[in-house]
Order: C-alpha cells, then sequence, then structure tokens
C-alpha cells in the first residue's frame, strides 16, 4: 500500500496495528490508509475487527503496538475524540446529537462562539447557513432534532464535522436506516466532500453501495487485513468472498414447500391501532410470512399491537384458532408468540451484563430454582444457544456490549428460542449484518419453519423479503396495499404496492 508519485496524498495512516484487550488479540498487524479527496471502504464480517481499528485510527483507543501517520509523520493521536481537533472525525452509527436542541446548537455544541462573553448567536447561524449550504442540506438552523428524518440527522453530523474542519471522515454504517432515496441524496453529499478534498472511511455491509461509492476496497477478516484493492477490480461476489473465505452462491437457503392445508396458527382481521388501519392476514404452520414497505408504513406498529406492547384500537387477532388479546409481550410469549426487536442495543439487550443472563431474561420463570436464578441451568442454555447459533465469542463471560453486532443478533435469536415459540416475529433481521451472518440467519430462519415454527419476517432489505419468504405483505401508510406469492415477488411488484402505484382490489 506505498503511495506512488502520482498517487494523491495520503493523510492519515495505519502501520501494523495490533491491539489486544487483556490477553484477547483482536487486530494482528494491520495496515490501512485513506486519501485525501477518496472513499476507502472498509468491510468485514461482524467481529472482523472494523470497529476497533477505526476507534484506533479516531483516537479513541491506543493501538498495543504499530504506528499512526499522519500527513506522513508518526503521531499519538489524542484520547477521547480530542483528534477531531485534527481534522479526524468519527461519526459513530448511533448519531451522537443532542435531539431537542436545534440544529446550529448541535453544529457549535461545546465550541460555541462569544462576543464579550455572550453566546454570539449571529455568528453562529451564519457559519451554520453556509455550512448547510455546503453539504446541501436544505434545513433551518432553528430546526429542532427531533423533527429530522434520520437521513437529515445524518447529514447534520457531517455538518458538526465540517465545522471542525474535517480532513478525514470515518462513517460507520452510515446508510443502515436510510431508505434508498436517502441514500441516494446522502451519496451526493458524499460525492461534494469529495471534491473539498475531505479523505472517507466508509464502514459497511452492503456491498453494492460499497461498489457504487467508494474508489478502494480494503477487506479484513479475523483481525487480519486480506487486501486493498482499486473497487473497480471487484465484484460484489469476490467481496463476499474475501471477506468470508468462502464461496456464497447459497446466500439464500432452499424453500421448505408450504402445504396449502396446513393450519393456520396466527389470524389478524381488520386490526387498527392509532397508526395501523384494517390489517388482515394470516400465517399457516411452517410458513415464513414476509411484512415489506418503506420506512414507516406501519409494519412493526402492526405487530407490536399483536404482540402486547401497544393497544389495540378494533379487529380481531386469533392464534391457533382461538380469540386473544395479548396485554404484554409475557403474554404473547406464554402463549408461544416471540417478537425479537429491531432495536436490538436499545430494547433486546442488556448491553453492560454478560451473555448468560441476557439469554435466560426472557424465559426467566424457566431458571428459578428454590426461589433463587439456577446459574448451572443459565451456562448450559448458553452452550446451547453458542452450538446452536455459532455465536463466536472468545469469552462466554465478555460483556454483550463487546459482542460484534451479528453475534448480539445470534444471542438475541438463541435468547428468544428458549421459549420454545411456535410463532417468531423478526424485525429487520439482518440491519447492520455482514453478508456471512446473514447467510447464517437465513438458513437458520429455513431451518425453523422446517421444524414446523411460523415466522414473520419485518425488513427494509427488498433481497431478502424475496429471498426467503413463502408470501409476502406490502404495506403503505398503516394500510395493507397487496399480498403476493410465486412469481409475484419481485422488486418491481413489492415498489408498486408500497409506492401507492398499486393496491389490491
Amino acid at each position: 500500500m506505498e503511495e506512488s508519485a502520482s498517487a494523491p496524498k495520503c493523510v492519515l495512516a495505519a502501520r501494523r496495528i495490533s491491539k489486544s484487550f487483556g490477553a484477547v488479540p483482536v487486530l494482528f498487524s494491520v495496515s490501512f490508509d485513506v486519501c485525501e479527496g477518496e472513499v476507502h471502504a472498509l468491510i468485514g464480517e461482524n467481529g472482523a475487527g472494523k470497529s476497533t481499528l477505526m476507534k484506533i485510527l479516531a483516537g479513541f483507543q491506543p493501538p498495543t503496538s504499530g504506528d499512526i501517520l499522519l500527513d506522513g509523520e508518526q503521531i499519538d493521536l489524542p484520547p477521547n475524540g480530542e483528534a477531531e481537533d485534527l481534522g479526524i472525525v468519527l461519526i459513530h452509527q448511533e448519531l451522537n446529537l443532542a435531539e431537542q436542541m436545534t440544529v446550529e446548537e448541535n453544529i457549535f455544541l461545546g465550541r460555541e462562539l462569544t462576543s464579550r462573553g455572550f453566546l454570539d448567536r449571529l455568528t453562529m447561524r451564519r457559519q451554520v447557513e453556509v455550512l448547510l449550504k455546503q453539504v446541501g442540506l436544505d434545513i433551518a438552523p432553528t430546526a429542532r432534532i427531533s423533527d429530522l428524518s434520520i437521513a437529515q440527522k445524518q447529514m447534520v453530523e457531517i455538518t458538526k464535522a465540517m465545522n471542525r474542519n474535517a480532513r478525514i471522515l470515518i462513517m460507520d454504517e452510515p446508510t443502515a436506516v436510510l431508505t434508498p432515496s436517502e441514500t441516494k441524496l446522502f451519496f451526493r453529499q458524499v460525492e461534494q466532500l469529495k471534491k473539498r478534498g475531505v479523505g472517507i472511511v466508509f464502514v459497511s455491509h452492503k456491498l453494492a453501495e460499497v461498489k457504487e461509492i467508494s474508489d478502494r476496497v480494503t477487506i479484513m477478516r479475523d483481525g487480519q487485513w486480506i487486501g486493498t484493492k482499486p473497487t473497480s477490480e471487484l465484484s460484489l461476489d469476490d467481496m463476499a468472498q474475501m471477506m468470508v473465505g468462502r464461496e456464497l452462491s447459497d446466500l439464500y437457503p432452499p424453500m421448505n414447500e408450504v402445504d396449502v392445508d396446513a393450519p393456520v396458527i396466527l389470524g389478524v382481521e381488520n386490526l387498527s391501532t392509532g397508526k395501523v388501519k384494517n390489517v388482515s392476514f394470516d400465517l399457516r404452520k411452517g410458513e415464513i410470512l414476509g411484512f415489506s414497505g418503506l420506512v414507516g408504513s406501519g409494519r412493526t406498529e402492526l405487530f407490536e399491537a399483536i404482540c402486547g406492547v401497544v393497544p389495540v384500537d378494533s379487529g380481531t387477532i386469533k392464534f391457533d384458532n382461538e380469540v386473544v388479546n395479548f396485554k404484554s409481550v409475557s403474554q404473547a410469549r406464554n402463549a408461544g408468540l416471540s417478537y425479537l426487536t429491531k432495536d436490538r442495543k436499545g430494547k433486546g439487550l442488556l448491553l453492560l451484563q454478560k451473555m448468560a443472563p441476557n439469554m435466560s431474561l426472557f424465559s426467566l420463570p424457566k431458571f428459578i430454582k428454590n426461589m433463587m436464578i439456577d446459574q448451572k441451568a443459565e451456562e448450559k442454555a448458553l452452550a446451547r444457544g453458542i452450538r446452536r447459533f455459532d455465536i463466536r465469542t472468545r469469552d462466554a463471560d465478555i460483556r454483550v456490549g463487546d459482542l460484534s453486532g451479528g453475534n448480539q443478533q445470534k444471542l438475541l435469536l438463541a435468547k428468544m428460542m428458549e421459549t420454545d415459540p411456535r410463532v417468531i416475529i423478526v424485525d429487520e433481521p439482518t440491519r447492520g449484518i455482514d453478508v456471512g451472518t446473514k447467510q447464517q440467519i437465513y438458513h437458520f430462519i429455513a431451518a425453523l419453519a422446517a421444524e414446523g415454527v411460523s415466522v414473520v419476517v419485518i425488513s427494509s432489505e427488498m433481497p431478502e423479503i424475496i429471498g426467503i419468504c413463502h408470501r409476502v405483505f406490502v404495506m403503505r401508510e398503516g394500510r395493507m396495499m397487496g399480498a403476493l406469492t410465486g412469481t409475484e415477488i419481485n422488486e418491481n411488484e413489492i415498489m408498486r404496492y408500497a409506492a401507492g402505484l398499486k393496491e389490491a382490489s
């Protein structure tokens, strides 16, 4: 990865970086660099070491060995985000904005301008207006962050970085929660940043986006550097194979056939809540049912109502041919219906706790013995879950927050299956997860269906809806727009329903 005479200037570089946490090594002599005016994608499976490398590049973690170079000179980066003063800005996947403050207040937060001991609001507003124009963001500096879309919030984070004179932007899964149209807008802004000479580290599991936006790609696997190549020399299959070290031609598993006479395990008729309007559908034993639609279409709200998270205003829910009205997730669980939230970090897991208590929490009554938690039973359940779902960790006592995103998702699946559900509802099963772990989760879901478990998959990723579901329902603005089967399950038909261009008669 040496620079040639004609190559763009390398701004930030890691040379032979290794990192260990205690006795556990996580990076092994990794080299990486980013040049001015380029997008350098960093890809790899969950647990490959990408997050650790990013934190080292931004000064949040010191390397155990190796060198960091800034403009060709060796440097010890200041800790705790202070490397921003050098122009190195890390934008985390979970956006770091004060929701109740305005755009201009967030952009100058901690760096407010003053005049004669008072806030110089006029100067700050003028500077924010210039910055917003530079990144193409058409919002008022006085707009409250909580009123913005996810895409707009992402651009406010970038505007904050530009206000810190960012030379290097390190972005962790910046498009994970963006719609396709929002992603296109975001990419246009990235191109503008490139033209201004900003070097961008783009971390993503969406390989098609990596192919579209990046100039170079570095692949990591198991804490090691696998290779760095111009993006033009790599196909999507090349990237995937280098990431996982194996062919991924069987990304989606073979579909088991669902008996047309299989019993209906879950039936919903004319269900309405605050955001859902007269939705009806049924789910048969051993079926994988997909729910598609644009962000805000009401899919999550529908199943939160079914599972007792939010109240039902009207309509009928039948579970195993009996009318039910669950008042809580625990009631639904006890009946045999389990819901896996899309917010694994906020609602699904206790990030500061170890794996064993997380594993048992959802089915806690079965782990109580003589009024105490049976720790041996917990440990057996964890060992069972680790084996069944291939949860990869060097230490079973690790805090869950230190697991990769893919292994957190596998732990959630294992935790849910401890209740022996007959129906599982999985909301955004592979958001922010690498292609190798996606393959595993798709095969887990197919195996569950083959065993007779009924599965609902709520997903914004159209390829996985098409690849693993027997039938697909499409929602828009809280309403059911259409039901697709067989060859009807394709991107064109799904988008026509999702966009309101077509509706079931």
